[in-house]
């Protein structure tokens, strides 16, 4: 069996392409997933940033919504980024209406709380798990982490507030490291979705 496992990106919204490039980079088949069927042909799956509230009702149109908590429950890898987050949580400080998640992460996240679109910035975060200095982070309209229950692990923070963490094969971050150039998170996801492959 081929040591190179094939992870999918939620196409319903957000850096699709950006994350397909850096999974590519850090040796994994990237591929867009869409319908049920597709998901269930991947190793692991990254959620995309993107805007969370229409995520979940798209994933809800798509017949997407069970599929993603079934396989989320039955141990597969997940790396949620931004919006992904929020999707990952198990609960949302500020929910819109009929905003859902997919959990996986016992956490819970306040939706755009570093700011609106125009006070996005960049900033150079110390992940725990990830050597070779901070990773390079981009936070657009980007939750934080409010608080975590005893089996999540929170891995990084930034300005005092939680932006990245990890339970089990699920792993989170605030920031958006598809835009940077720096593919070491997508690497360290690659690692995980091998270890369970």
């Amino acid at each position: 069996m081929s040591d190179t496992p094939v992870i999918g990106v939620l196409a319903l919204q957000g850096d699709v392409r950006e994350h397909l490039i850096a999974l590519a980079s850090a040796d994994a088949l990237g591929r867009p997933v869409r319908r049920p069927e597709e998901l269930a042909e991947v190793d692991g799956l990254v959620i995309p940033g993107g805007e969370s509230t229409t995520m979940s009702k798209l994933a809800v149109l798509f017949g997407m919504m069970e599929p993603l908590r079934e396989r989320v429950r039955a141990g597969m890898p997940v790396y949620g980024t931004c919006a992904g987050m929020i999707l990952l949580a198990e609960k949302i400080l500020d929910p819109r209406s009929g905003q859902e998640t997919v959990g996986g992460i016992d956490m819970i996240v306040r939706r755009n709380a570093f700011g609106r679109q125009n006070e996005s910035f960049e900033a150079a975060v110390e992940v725990a798990g990830i050597d070779g200095g901070p990773v390079e982070g981009v936070f657009i309209r980007a939750p934080w982490v409010e608080s975590v229950g005893a089996e999540a692990e929170v891995i990084a923070e930034h300005g005092g507030h939680i932006v990245a963490v990890r339970q089990r094969n699920v792993l989170a971050t605030s920031f958006h490291p598809e835009l940077t150039g720096d593919h070491r998170m997508h690497a360290l996801f690659v690692d995980m979705v091998r270890a369970v492959k």
